[in-house]
């Protein structure tokens, strides 16, 4: 994805959001739009939403290149693409060469936009309404749980399910009403709050277990383990939406994730990983991968009267690695 300049046209004592409007935007479009810095003059000064224009009026917009990336699933209203890891899910920026709004937007214009969000180094299954109406829909029904939502992980270490609690859905029924066919026997819980740092010499997107956070529920459950690299395949089922909830929970208990790049490492070397400046094989030694090893599997959900259960077609396992590359 790169960004053009496009003359929206010459214009004289009029607000830009008034010129804005004009061309079809909402008001909310157009302050996102100047808030952003995306409407200039010729001189290439960035305008607000209340200055007025005196000449040429440009928008700084974005082109699409997508790279043939095409979805999994597809009805009237949504799609579902299987993300792969490393793909931002939105540009973070005039400098982004790409991300997955490049395929959505080919393909279905500028009104389609994803649902919920995935870490870049997150791969897996995505949905995008088509349309704004759909897409505040959709959301809605992840924000209020009615979406069913499962993850495979790579986690370090072998999962003794004697050190955890079983799970019982009759304690969470506020939560897995909706869920009825998890089947109690198979889960374990993680039920620990949490909330970000309070630590302002610690990485500020990293979150902490603490008694006075928000509530956070996980279910895992061990699939396969793998003594070579004494790592195990686990699936999760997040019963919360907290911010990395599966990451720091599994590390919480010990298992984390591998090439997880902030829970477990000093800040230094979060840093560089973030900033780009470690190479893959440090990062496989400091971290046991080279990306994040968490994949979103599977989503299932009512949507309008019928009943979608969309599966990730992508490999992931513990053997080979490959996913990582």
């Amino acid at each position: 994805m790169s960004y053009e300049k496009m003359k929206i046209g010459k214009f004289y004592g009029q607000k830009i959001y008034q010129i804005l409007i004009s061309q079809g935007y909402c008001m909310k479009e157009a302050q996102k739009l100047c808030d952003n810095g995306r409407i200039i003059d010729n001189f290439g000064s960035v305008l607000k939403k209340n200055s007025v224009a005196n000449g040429d009026i440009f928008l700084i917009d974005y082109r699409c290149e997508p790279k043939g990336l095409k979805p999994i699933f597809e009805c009237m209203e949504f799609g579902v693409f299987d993300k792969p890891s490393g793909v931002l899910t939105h540009p973070n920026g005039r400098h982004c060469s790409y991300s997955l709004c490049d395929e959505i937007w080919s393909l279905w214009g500028k009104k389609a936009s994803v649902v919920h969000r995935l870490d870049r180094e997150t791969s897996g299954v995505i949905v995008v309404g088509k349309s704004i109406e759909t897409t505040k829909k959709l959301k809605a029904m992840f924000e209020s749980r009615c979406i069913f939502k499962s993850y495979l992980a790579l986690v370090s270490g072998k999962v003794q399910e004697s050190k955890f609690k079983r799970f019982i859905a009759a304690n969470y029924m506020d939560f897995v009403d909706k869920f009825s066919f998890i089947n109690d026997e198979n889960w374990l819980v993680i039920d620990r709050a949490m909330d970000i740092t309070r630590d302002y010499d610690d990485i500020k997107i990293r979150m902490q277990i603490c008694d006075n956070g928000k509530r956070a529920i996980t279910l895992f459950r061990p699939i396969e383990f793998d003594e070579k690299t004494n790592a195990t395949l686990v699936e999760c089922i997040p019963l919360t939406g907290r911010q990395h909830q599966l990451r720091l929970h599994l590390f919480y208990v010990k298992h984390k994730i591998l090439g997880d790049p902030i829970y477990g490492l000093e800040r230094l070397d979060i840093e560089r990983i973030l900033d780009g400046k470690m190479s893959k094989n440090e990062r496989i030694q400091k971290s046991g991968a080279n990306r994040l090893m968490l994949h979103s599997n599977r989503l299932k959900f009512n949507y309008n009267g019928t009943e979608f259960d969309i599966s990730s077609k992508m490999k992931f396992g513990l053997s080979p690695f490959a996913q990582m590359d």
